[in-house]
């Protein structure tokens, strides 16, 4: 007798977790999305699942009222995405259940990037001023965020064995992939500094300081909420008043490459993207580039 849905769906997210290689924070997302899919369907079986059943949850979705009104089309894909990649998983598994090909996700309009200007991201970097602990660690994560395109996630698992010899150096990424990023001379001076002034036991490259920490040689490893209030202080303290986080300086990263001339699949590459498509998100920031390329060299034959 074949397990029902909710039997199915535990096999799923482990599956995610286990042989995709999944993250903790993916698989909880899927799991939440599913299981609202679950109670809308009131079914036991994936025999069940049938399109006008997929058609009605959509219109739910739709309809669906969050903090901040209707909910996004790109949240309500979400939903799409982790029914279909479900349905895929029990196909995969020869169990009886609706093609995941006949769920289509909605139309969204083109990615808007959160970006900011040079001179922004000039005053941003300036913002840990002084020799204190604290403001070396936090000037060393943002040189280190700059200089590497480094998801925040990626950066708080690092550890002191960085070797600063080399421009190089590792990072396990999303999906558990290996890829390679690199130091800038100002990365390298900004995390050795920070090092030379540790005096803790603790093996995570970035610690936990301030009133919360604990007083012991074994300081906590900083957590990303962390790292985005200490960009958001930083943002604040150099009057940057749109919202600023540590992705904002990774897609600061990712333009600054692609406007100085390197291609798309390097950058993909240094980004860790599973999919070029994702990275394709970045190309129209250098429209302008193009443009001004056009303008001083096209139609010259005619002058």
């Amino acid at each position: 007798m074949a397990a029902d849905l909710r039997e199915l769906k535990s096999q799923f997210l482990e599956y995610l977790e286990i042989e995709k290689g999944r993250g903790v924070k993916t698989v909880e997302n899927y799991d939440r999305y599913l299981n609202r899919f679950l109670q809308f369907a009131k079914v036991s079986k994936p025999s069940q699942i049938t399109e006008q059943m997929v058609r009605e949850y959509r219109i739910s979705l739709n309809r669906s009222e969050g903090i901040s009104g209707t909910m996004k089309k790109n949240t309500q894909n979400y939903h799409l995405i982790a029914l279909r990649a479900f349905l895929k998983f029990l196909r995969k598994r020869e169990i009886e259940s609706l093609n995941p090909e006949r769920i289509e996700l909605a139309k969204t309009g083109g990615r808007d990037l959160d970006l900011i200007s040079a001179d922004e991201l000039n005053r941003l970097m300036k913002g840990p001023s002084g020799d204190t602990l604290q403001a070396l660690r936090d000037r060393a994560i943002m040189e280190l965020f700059f200089s590497t395109g480094l998801r925040v996630s990626e950066l708080c698992s690092l550890d002191q064995d960085l070797d600063l010899s080399r421009d190089e150096f590792s990072v396990r990424g999303k999906g558990d992939k290996v890829r390679v990023v690199f130091l800038s001379p100002s990365a390298k001076k900004a995390v050795a500094e920070y090092l030379k002034r540790r005096g803790d036991m603790s093996e995570a490259l970035f610690v936990s300081y301030g009133k919360g920490a604990p007083k012991t040689k074994d300081l906590p490893r900083i957590t990303p909420r962390s790292v985005e209030r200490m960009i958001k202080h930083y943002a604040t303290k150099a009057g940057i008043t749109r919202k600023v986080t540590p992705h904002v300086i990774r897609h600061s990263f990712a333009t600054d490459l692609l406007e100085n001339g390197a291609d798309l699949r390097s950058v993909q590459a240094l980004l860790g993207h599973a999919n070029i498509a994702t990275t394709q998100v970045y190309t129209h920031v250098t429209d302008k580039h193009l443009r001004e390329v056009h303008r001083a060299f096209h139609g010259k034959r005619r002058s």
